[in-house]
């Protein structure tokens, strides 16, 4: 049944007994079979548009960049009002993780150093609080300094406060023995240890890790500075947007009670069963989508699950169909 190389990664293997033992989230294999059908015939490309980093020659700040969005690239919606954070550039606001990057290009623009690990390490609420003025306050914030502070200190430390040294010293995969990015990331960043339990198993599942390390790769395509050597191996980004794009398609389903909670705005709890499996039935629909998608694609236009995710992830953050809620750094 599974024929993509991909399908052996680690995260992958973990969401197996998940999805095969869900009670709350199922999926329709039919319905995945009619989507890739017409999806297949799309123009699925990269991440375009949107608002761009000016980078004045330096193309290493590419790193810098990605890497500190990433590392607060989580919880945009509001947990009360469910309204979500907007930040205001180029004469318009943009919506959900759009916003925060608005808001670093603003605050790199006022000659704010929030690239450098010592300002990381010693950012205080207020000046967050500065940095991602939006339509509302942006939510979670006091976690967000905490994971500046744990993130600054090892930049500080170990790499000379930035992340381009990081990324220098790690094999350019993401499992290399240890040394790949992905296991280094979350041996030395604890924010992004991104695993859940499930029937006593651990389910990786790596969002802003596999995130970080895919926008690396695309927005080095043109720089030489780096390559992800086995790109073939990140899955989709288990969030708050890609399920609403899933269920939208009929390629998964909620019991009732969990669509009627999520409609409701009630937060569904970090590591329940029902958070667990919508991440986990994410994680293994897009992967076959990609996978069923493929097999009506020629061989030279093949797709990488990351892609397809953001083919889902782009058509639906703004949607007013709601999302679960749920609080946690990791998405």
């Amino acid at each position: 049944m599974h024929e993509s190389a991909f399908w052996s990664t680690p995260v992958l293997q973990s969401v197996l007994p998940v999805v095969a033992a869900s009670r709350h989230v199922r999926m329709d294999q039919a319905a995945i079979e009619r989507v890739a059908r017409w999806m297949a015939a799309e123009e699925v490309g990269y991440p375009s548009g949107g608002l761009q980093i000016d980078t004045k020659g330096d193309d290493d700040l590419l790193t810098d960049y990605q890497m500190f969005t990433n590392s607060i690239n989580f919880a945009f919606t509001d947990f009360t009002s469910s309204v979500k954070f907007e930040g205001f550039r180029e004469g318009r606001w943009w919506s959900d993780s759009e916003g925060m990057i608005a808001c670093t290009l603003n605050a790199l623009d006022a000659g704010i150093p929030i690239f450098d690990g010592s300002w990381m390490a010693n950012c205080t609420v207020a000046d967050l609080e500065e940095v991602f003025k939006g339509n509302i306050r942006m939510p979670m914030l006091e976690e967000r300094v905490e994971i500046f502070h744990g993130v600054g200190e090892v930049l500080a430390e170990r790499y000379q406060g930035r992340w381009r040294n990081w990324l220098a010293s790690c094999a350019p995969t993401l499992y290399a023995n240890g040394d790949g990015l992905l296991e280094r990331l979350h041996a030395e960043f604890p924010r992004y240890r991104d695993v859940s339990p499930y029937d006593g198993n651990e389910v990786q599942l790596y969002k802003l890790g596999q995130l970080a390390l895919w926008g690396l790769h695309h927005m080095h395509k043109g720089t030489g500075r780096f390559a992800l050597q086995d790109l073939g191996n990140v899955t989709a980004f288990a969030d708050y947007i890609v399920p609403v794009a899933l269920e939208a398609m009929e390629i998964t389903e909620y019991t009732p009670e969990l669509r009627r909670r999520i409609e409701a705005g009630d937060e569904i709890l970090r590591d329940s069963a029902e958070e667990v499996e919508i991440r986990a039935h994410t994680l293994y629909a897009t992967a076959a989508l990609t996978e069923a998608i493929n097999h009506h694609r020629p061989a030279d236009r093949q797709l990488v699950i990351p892609q397809v995710d953001w083919r889902l992830w782009s058509h639906y953050h703004a949607t007013h169909y709601p999302h679960h809620l749920t609080r946690t750094v990791m998405y």
